[in-house]
């Protein structure tokens, strides 16, 4: 019997996948969950797949990688999708279907499988990476070749056949989770005119129950990555934990956006990100502080561009490499400390120190100073004016 590698978090959609794998395909159904932060999820998912019919599971322990070599790129690079979502699903996704790929030439499968929808980005996002790394694996993507037409019919098939299934009709949002964030999509959200209740969170405090009193927390960057917080030295991992915990109590990350799938539509979706906020938005102020003018606006136009490459799954592409490469260039003095005032739902500057500084007190004093001379601004003036008064003489010479 052939094998088939399935993607498998345990929710509703790669639950039933299995059966349906094994009634359609004639397949050996091997597992593969990756533990990116998603907590309690994980523990049932053992028992649950072989019951649901798989002949083993591999649940991998990713968080330390995911949060290394994915988070923190993406925080340097600044990428936010269309200004606004930190693209914590988007980048988790090359990270699973690369330990895909690996397991199933472990297990030497002819098929890898994964439970992405027809209308989403994900199904974009396994498959680029699978065709990046191993373009000889068949793919399997049951949404688009079963009878299942929405949530409601896929909770019927798993009741039907016994699989329990996180979902209920009373519950209805797909949701996705890692130790970046959380997103919540479908439901009530399917109109932009409905506001998020309070307890749909289930990461972040709503805002108007945060703690009355701000907080203030100082974290430290080296070559733009999050080395200390409060002066604390953390690995990756912990320093993405620690963040989140803080600015989670207060509020903040939450974020509400209708976005452009790349598949063509719009989308609602409402995402927690409380440490990757804090982090972004402390990184950003750094930058501020060390990155000269050119750079800093050069870096604004290639972080949106990072930004689409990662939400379009081109994680693997020569583009994103060179991006890196442009990115870690600019990261060099971004080294120095910042201090974040939390207060319910916000996250503002407080302080921001470097010795990469190019901030210059001496040059910028409105007091008296030895450094500049004020009359050298004429002559700057002039020439940079000059292309402005040139055309206006010609304007007067044409009347």
């Amino acid at each position: 019997m052939k094998k088939v590698v399935l993607a498998y978090s345990g929710g509703l959609d790669t639950s039933i996948i299995i059966p349906w794998l094994k009634e359609n395909y004639n397949l050996e159904v091997i597992c593969m969950s990756a533990d990116l932060g998603q907590g309690e999820e994980l523990a049932p998912l053992k028992e649950k797949a072989i019951k649901s019919g798989a002949s083993k599971i591999y649940i991998e322990d990713l968080k330390e990688e995911f949060v290394k070599d994915f988070v923190f790129p993406v925080l340097k690079s600044g990428a936010k999708y269309e200004g606004k979502y930190l693209l914590g699903t988007s980048f988790a996704r090359p990270l699973i279907a690369k330990r895909l790929v690996e397991i199933a030439e472990q297990e030497e499968a002819d098929y890898v499988a994964h439970g992405a929808t027809g209308k989403g980005n994900d199904q974009v996002r396994f498959e680029l990476t699978i065709k990046a790394l191993s373009p000889d694996l068949k793919i399997i993507a049951p949404w688009r070749e079963w009878e299942i037409k929405s949530r409601e019919d896929a909770i019927e098939y798993a009741n039907a056949r016994g699989i329990p299934v996180p979902v209920t009709k009373e519950r209805p949002y797909s949701m996705d989770r890692n130790v970046f964030h959380l997103s919540h999509e479908g439901g009530d959200l399917e109109d932009p005119w409905n506001e998020p209740q309070n307890d749909l969170f289930m990461i972040c405090n709503p805002p108007e129950a945060a703690p009355d009193k701000p907080e203030y927390v100082e974290i430290e960057f080296e070559k733009g990555i999050p080395v200390s917080i409060n002066g604390e030295r953390l690995r990756p991992l912990g320093i993405l934990e620690k963040a989140n915990e803080i600015a989670a109590k207060h509020g903040v990350g939450i974020v509400d956006i209708v976005e452009n799938r790349l598949v063509g539509m719009k989308s609602r979706g409402v995402y927690e990100t409380p440490g990757g906020t804090l982090l972004h938005q402390a990184h950003q102020e750094l930058e501020y502080l060390t990155l000269d003018r050119a750079t800093m606006e050069y870096k604004n136009i290639v972080s949106i561009k990072y930004a689409q490459l990662v939400y379009d799954g081109l994680w693997y592409t020569p583009l994103k490499e060179a991006l890196d490469a442009f990115i870690d260039s600019t990261q060099e003095t971004v080294t120095g400390t910042v201090r974040m005032k939390l207060y319910k739902g916000n996250c503002t500057p407080a302080g921001t120190k470097s010795p990469y500084s190019l901030y210059n007190k001496e040059f910028v004093t409105f007091g008296e100073d030895k450094v500049y001379n004020q009359k050298d601004a004429e002559g700057f003036i002039n020439l940079f004016g000059l292309p402005l008064k040139v055309r206006a003489l010609m304007k007067k010479n044409l009347k």
